[in-house]
């Protein structure tokens, strides 16, 4: 009787001291950690838990990898920690910084690609982000849908390509079966084609539909197009010229100049983005066939050459009265 006594004693002592433990370990894991500030960590791919906890003890975020390890061996979710990168804000318990690590909850982060940068633009903007990784390829102009993605640490370069011209890709199947019908473009390939020309045409959005319908209209009765913007892709691929459009420039061969051929140039001269895309697929019904720029950021359009003939009089006034006031000498006062 005195030995079961004894057993019943010992197993009441052992059971205590295991429920105490088992309290003091619910208490430290879900307590404030040490981090005074938020912390970024970030996790590789296949680390041990071992490794993973070691490199929370060193950023500071928790006080024991040991703890921290055991803690999450004794909730079983040992296999559904994560990698990648995670900020864990200051005084983050143990208990907060697994259940980050279940959810995946990391850091993310932007790159933004403007409409009307050229494959090569875009590929510099990919090529300089600091946080992408590995080498980046050339991609063929306009094969890019120009937005802003977020991505998390470890993608990689060649990722964030690919996904940039599926997005294209998943915009096209979306838009172009709902095309207006009668348009005089062919393919999918040629409609981004116009499309960058719209985009290059003007920096004001409200106005790409507009210009969209020209250009349609120009086209459908075998009109050129006569876009400065290819010439200007022909001549720099699209960089900057510094300067007007020279008559020696205008007058240079140059198979993407619209002064020059019939038609669509051969390949887009930049990436148009989503509204530039859906104007040239479903232009509003438009006689205009003309316009030039009015001086406000806009451009003034036309149905006929006399209407257009005195918009680019107004233009030009308007440019004459802008050179003589910036030669005014100011007066003294």
């Amino acid at each position: 009787m005195r030995a079961l006594i004894a057993l019943i004693v010992v197993v009441a002592v052992l059971a205590s001291a295991a429920a105490g433990t088992m309290l003091w370990e619910n208490g430290h894991f879900n307590a404030a950690g040490p981090g005074a500030t938020e912390t970024t960590v970030r996790i590789r791919q296949g680390s041990s838990v071992r490794l993973l906890a070691e490199n929370l003890e060193t950023a500071g975020v928790v006080d024991s990898a040991f703890l921290f390890r055991v803690g999450v061996l004794r909730r079983g979710a040992q296999a559904r920690l994560k990698a990648g990168e995670y900020a864990f804000p200051a005084h983050t318990s143990m208990a907060e910084a697994m259940d980050r690590l279940v959810r995946h909850d990391v850091v993310e982060h932007r790159i933004t690609i403007a409409e009307g940068l050229t494959s090569d633009m875009a590929l510099d903007i990919v090529k300089a982000d600091p946080v992408l990784e590995g080498e980046a390829s050339a991609v063929p102009e306009g094969k890019l849908l120009p937005e802003t993605y977020l991505f998390e640490w470890g993608t990689t370069r060649a990722e964030m390509l690919s996904r940039m011209r599926r997005a294209q890709e998943t915009l096209l199947a979306e838009l172009w079966p709902k095309r207006k019908e009668g348009l005089p473009i062919q393919t999918q390939e040629e409609a981004i084609t116009l499309a960058s020309i719209v985009e290059k045409e003007t920096g004001v959005p409200s106005e790409r539909p507009r210009i969209a319908a020209v250009f349609v209209n120009r086209l459908k009765s075998g009109m050129k197009l006569e876009s400065d913007p290819t010439i200007i892709y022909g001549l720099t691929k699209g960089m900057p010229l510094g300067h007007p459009l020279r008559q020696s420039e205008l007058a240079a061969p140059n198979p993407y100049s619209t002064y020059q051929i019939a038609g669509l140039p051969p390949t887009p001269i930049a990436n148009p983005g989503r509204a530039a895309i859906a104007a040239v697929l479903n232009p509003p019904e438009s006689n205009e066939i003309f316009f030039v720029a009015n001086g406000t950021g806009g451009h003034a359009f036309a149905d006929t050459i006399q209407e257009h003939e005195r918009n680019v009089a107004a233009w030009r006034r308007l440019e004459r009265d802008r050179a003589a006031s910036q030669s005014e000498t100011p007066r003294l006062r």
